[in-house]
């Protein structure tokens, strides 16, 4: 294996309300808010950060969406996916429609930002 050139620190999200967001991620994940204003705010997890950056006009991605348009979505695992569910509708989140089956479950941030629920077991 080569030496890395860069190591990443961060992923960012756009989004309408960095505050917002920041306190639903920091609910769900269990994260530290570090930062948090108007126009960005960042978590600290054990080893990345996540960040959200206000975006004018920002449009949430469409779901289900067969042109790509979302670019990207977490995958938590979790223990229970029906207790995680309601966990993370109660801080904000909406269940998608569709569903793709019965050992995921789709939701929608804030934001809009879909991301992934799934059984802790099926990871290994």
């Amino acid at each position: 294996m080569s030496t890395p050139t860069a190591r990443l620190a961060m992923v960012t999200l756009d989004c309408a309300d960095p505050e917002a967001s920041a306190t639903f991620w920091s609910g769900l994940l269990g994260w530290e808010i570090a930062h948090a204003e108007k126009d960005y705010a960042m978590l600290t997890g054990p080893s990345h950060a996540l960040g959200f950056g206000r975006v004018e006009g920002y449009a949430a991605p469409g779901w289900p969406n067969e042109n790509g348009g979302k670019q990207f979505h977490f995958d938590l695992a979790v223990d229970d996916l029906d207790q995680a569910e309601r966990a993370a509708v109660d801080l904000g989140a909406t269940v998608a429609d569709p569903q793709p089956g019965e050992t995921w479950r789709v939701l929608l941030d804030p934001a809009g930002h879909p991301f992934c629920l799934t059984r802790a077991e099926n990871w290994g």
